[in-house]
């Protein structure tokens, strides 16, 4: 198989970095058609070094995820205004879990000026985050930490979250199936995950569209076990009919009303 060629290489750079690409943003930036454009995609995604999705591509997955300092250079805007929108959704002098993920780090961020909250986490990225708040008492799950991304997971993980029944949720995923099923890649994150489910009594599920474009091999449940799905953009065909039958209230996150759009080449 012939080598990248600069552009090429150029791109799956850009993949990498941005997480998503559109044709007509690279075919503007590299002063070339469209056509070019996707059969550069094309080659590229032959090689697995990203996946095809209308309009353009996202970052390659399968049966392991991106690295964790890579992830949070993904999608970071909409990351940001879906943590801010998901915190507005959490009252004060609650009790909430909130996992191991970027987009739920960011979360945690938008909620330093809440009072009266109780957190439970397996994500010692959260913890670092909220400790130092006045209004938030702070509880670490036990188990072991990942080096990779400071999350705690294991049977002492799970056992632990059995012993709170809390108000909320907050949670993230890897990927979301077009039949609604959410998805990961490390089984033992998903138990826990699937613990959390079910020890809330509402759930709220971040995650970026461009978790609705990828695929990860472990299920974690149902998209209609969700109580509230905070999202960059609306999902599309059966899974907005899926959300809608199943009672899902969703939440468009986005600086003034109107579908949130990423900046240029990144889409």
């Amino acid at each position: 198989m012939e080598a990248l060629s600069p552009r090429q290489a150029d791109i799956v750079a850009l993949v990498k970095h941005c997480g998503r690409v559109s044709v007509d943003d690279l075919a503007e930036r590299f002063a070339v058609s469209p056509q070019t454009i996707r059969k550069d995609l094309n080659d590229i995604c032959e090689r697995r070094l990203a996946q095809r999705v209308h309009g353009g591509a996202v970052v390659s997955s399968g049966v392991e995820n991106v690295g964790y300092e890579a992830r949070r250079a993904l999608a970071s805007e909409e990351k940001r205004l879906i943590g801010l929108k998901a915190a507005s959704l959490i009252p004060d002098n609650s009790s909430l879990f909130i996992n191991i993920g970027t987009t739920t780090e960011q979360v945690a961020e938008a909620l330093l000026d809440h009072n009266g909250l109780l957190v439970i986490t397996n994500n010692i990225n959260v913890a670092n985050l909220l400790h130092r708040a006045s209004g938030i008492e702070v509880i670490v799950t036990g188990g072991p930490v990942r080096r990779g991304d400071g999350g705690i997971v294991g049977e002492a993980t799970v056992d632990f979250i059995r012993q709170f029944k809390v108000d909320n949720a907050v949670i993230g995923v890897s990927a979301i199936d077009a039949d609604g099923a959410l998805l990961d890649y490390d089984y033992h994150e998903v138990r826990v995950a699937q613990e959390i489910i079910e020890n809330s009594r509402h759930v709220i599920l971040v995650a970026d569209r461009m978790k609705m474009e990828r695929s990860a091999p472990v299920r974690i449940g149902h998209i209609s076990q969700i109580g509230t799905f905070v999202t960059d953009s609306k999902p599309h065909g059966d899974l907005a009919e899926i959300c809608e039958r199943g009672d899902v209230r969703l939440e468009i996150a986005d600086p003034d009303g109107r579908q949130y759009q990423s900046s240029q080449i990144c889409a």
